[in-house]
C-alpha cells in the first residue's frame, strides 16, 4: 500500500494472513529494499505480550505501546531462543541485533521531550479514527475497558503452585488503578524469537535476565539489515490467560 505521511512517501506491507516468525518478517522486508531502493529507514508495527515489573515500576498494561530502545548493552532488540542450551535450564545467548539507526532515535528523543510537555496526542488520534470509521467499534476495534485487564501471578500459574502467595488473590495480582485510561508508551528492549511465548515464568525470566518489556515474534529478523525501529501495542501477558479479546484495539494504538 502506497501512501504519504507529512512530507514522507510511504509503502505499507503486512505478513502473509496466518504467517509469522522471523523469518516471513525478514522475506517481506529484504523484498520491499529490493524493490523500493529509496527507502529510507522503517517502522514495524504490530501487536505483542507485555512484560510488566512492579517491582521495579514497570507498570505496563494492555492497550499501552512498547517502542525498541538500546539500554545498557541491548540494542534495542534481543533474540532469546537463540544460543546455546547447556542444559540444567541454563542457556547462553549469542549473536548481536544492531541497533535503531541514529535517525530514528534521535527523533525518538524529539518525540519523548515533545510527549512530556504537551502531553499524549493518542487519545486524540484514537477518538478522530473512531469518528472516521465508525464500524471499527463494531468490528471489536473498541477500548475493552480495565476490567478486563487482569494481570495473573506466575507464582500460581501451574497446578502444583503454593496456594498461600503473598503477592496475589486467588491468583490476580492487584495493581492500582489509573486515574487516566489512556495508552502509556514505554521505551525499552524488546525481546523476539520464534517461540511463542505462553508462560508467565518464562515471560519474567526475560524481564529479569534481558529488561525486555515486551515480547513478540519478528523484530529479529529485521535488525540487521533493515533500518527500523520496533513499535507494539500490549495486547496480553505471555501467559497461560493469552486470548484475542485486546489484539485489535493494541493493533490500533
Amino acid at each position: 500500500v502506497l501512501g504519504r505521511v507529512g512530507e514522507h512517501n510511504v509503502v505499507m506491507a503486512c505478513l502473509p494472513a496466518g504467517v509469522y516468525g522471523i523469518s516471513a518478517a525478514a522475506t517481506v522486508a529484504n523484498n520491499m529494499l529490493r524493490t523500493f531502493t529509496g527507502l529510507r529507514f522503517g517502522l514495524m508495527v504490530g501487536i505483542g505480550g507485555g512484560i510488566p515489573n512492579l517491582e521495579k515500576e514497570v507498570d505496563i498494561r494492555l492497550g499501552d505501546v512498547v517502542v525498541s530502545q538500546p539500554d545498557k548493552t541491548h540494542g534495542g532488540v534481543v533474540q532469546y531462543d537463540l544460543g546455546k542450551n547447556l542444559g540444567k535450564g541454563k542457556f547462553e545467548r549469542k549473536g548481536f541485533l544492531s541497533p535503531p539507526p541514529t535517525l530514528l532515535l534521535t527523533a525518538l528523543s524529539t518525540l519523548q521531550s515533545y510527549h512530556d510537555l504537551a502531553g499524549s496526542q493518542l487519545p486524540k488520534f484514537l477518538a478522530e479514527m473512531i469518528k472516521r470509521r465508525p464500524n471499527l467499534v463494531k468490528s471489536g476495534y473498541r477500548y475493552p475497558g480495565p476490567e478486563q485487564d487482569c494481570l495473573h501471578c506466575s507464582h500460581c500459574e501451574s497446578s502444583t503452585a503454593n496456594r498461600r502467595c503473598t503477592r496475589c488473590q486467588d491468583g490476580v495480582i492487584w495493581r492500582e488503578p489509573r486515574d487516566d485510561q489512556s495508552p502509556v508508551v514505554h521505551y525499552g528492549v524488546i525481546a523476539s524469537g520464534n517461540e511463542l511465548i505462553k508462560n508467565a515464568a518464562e515471560r519474567d525470566q526475560l524481564g529479569e535476565e534481558l529488561g525486555a518489556k515486551c515480547v513478540e515474534m519478528e523484530a529479529a529478523g529485521l535488525m540487521n539489515e533493515f533500518p527500523c525501529i520496533i513499535i507494539r501495542g500490549i495486547c496480553d501477558y505471555a501467559d497461560a490467560y493469552k486470548n484475542d479479546m485486546w489484539q485489535k484495539y493494541a493493533a490500533v494504538v
